[in-house]
């Protein structure tokens, strides 16, 4: 990055040059400001009856025991774009009726969030499904707006189809390659992990159905799970910290989306058929407050949205309202049967 000099809208004259002249492509420039891929924190390797498992390193900061991590479900599919693309399935509640496609934020990878999707997914009784973005993990390919769509696109179609499709053996694979989310920490949740039907872990017939799909996605995320939306109906699409564009966010006094702004989720977010519940902080740093407010005023089916009152960009979960919203939408508000 350039040393800091005279800022404009946030940005020094020499980060313009550095966003805008190399090269001036919007789809890179937008690259450079919303993806920071960390070094892998976990690896997948396959056993001799072709059983994949999950390997972690000390920065994945892994909450649990032996016996939760053993549970989780790992394996890669492929893109349309060619790219592998790493998935991970967390049975945190067998009995749920809802799964979430989870899309995570910008500077963490399936790793660094498998602890929380735990924590979460058991305390409002969903089954979690999440992928790492291009360029990030064990996921090939380099971060892109484009690879963003592809991406969410296979995890949906791995966890709409009966069967998980290996694309190649994880023997040995590993990627080659500020927002920091803290796991929550728990009781152990053995009785939760026992795989149902039998089935052998990184074995998993899936096939849920789109009314039992909840999409969510922070920061980052909400921009695949809202293209997604506005192309399938589903259970129910939650937003947390979401975006309008990539330019709004670089430029707040944008009015209009141009021809070469990148994300414009403000765009789409008037298609989504789905109960959307949008969750925000009030004193975001990074995104704006202002963007979960005109993304819930867009949307056609918006339930009473979440404000934090005092929260950031990366402290949301922490707050006690988060947990209780969540769980009187998804057990209240949506159908139970």
């Amino acid at each position: 990055m350039p040393e800091r000099g005279p800022r404009m809208n946030g940005f020094s004259l020499g980060e313009l040059c550095w966003l805008f002249c190399c090269p001036p492509c919007p789809s890179r420039i937008a690259a450079k400001l919303a993806f920071l891929p960390p070094e892998p924190t976990y690896s997948m390797h396959s056993d001799a009856n072709g059983v994949t498992s999950l390997h972690l390193t000390e920065r994945a900061d892994w909450q649990y025991s032996q016996r939760e991590l053993d549970a989780v479900e790992v394996f890669s599919t492929r893109s349309s774009r060619g790219n592998r693309v790493g998935c991970m399935f967390v049975r945190c509640a067998p009995n749920s009726r809802y799964t979430l496609l989870f899309s995570h934020g910008n500077a963490v990878d399936l790793g660094q969030m498998c602890s929380f999707y735990i924590g979460l997914g058991s305390r409002i009784n969903c089954n979690v499904f999440s992928y790492d973005y291009s360029g990030y993990g064990v996921s090939t390919g380099k971060p892109s707006e484009k690879n963003l769509y592809a991406d969410i696109e296979a995890a949906w179609q791995v966890l709409r189809n009966n069967t998980v499709r290996r694309t190649e053996d994880l023997r040995t694979a590993s990627s080659p390659h500020c927002e920091s989310w803290q796991g929550f920490v728990s009781s152990s949740l053995t009785d939760l992990f026992s795989v149902s039907g039998g089935e052998q872990k990184g074995n998993g017939r899936y096939g849920v159905t789109p009314e039992n799909i909840i999409l969510y996605g922070q920061s980052i995320g909400t921009v695949p799970t809202i293209d997604l939306a506005a192309r399938y109906e589903c259970a129910a699409v939650i937003l947390h910290s979401p975006l309008m564009s990539g330019l709004r966010v670089a430029f707040p006094d944008t009015r209009k989306t141009y021809c070469f702004d990148a994300f414009p989720s403000i765009d789409k977010v008037s298609k989504v058929a789905s109960p959307v519940l949008v969750i925000h902080g009030t004193e975001d740093e990074v995104i704006d407050f202002s963007h979960g407010l005109a993304m819930y005023e867009r949307c056609p089916r918006a339930v009473e949205p979440l404000w934090v009152e005092g929260a950031g960009h990366n402290d949301i979960e922490l707050y006690a309202q988060y947990l209780e919203r969540l769980k009187q939408f998804i057990s209240f508000e949506l159908p139970t049967s």
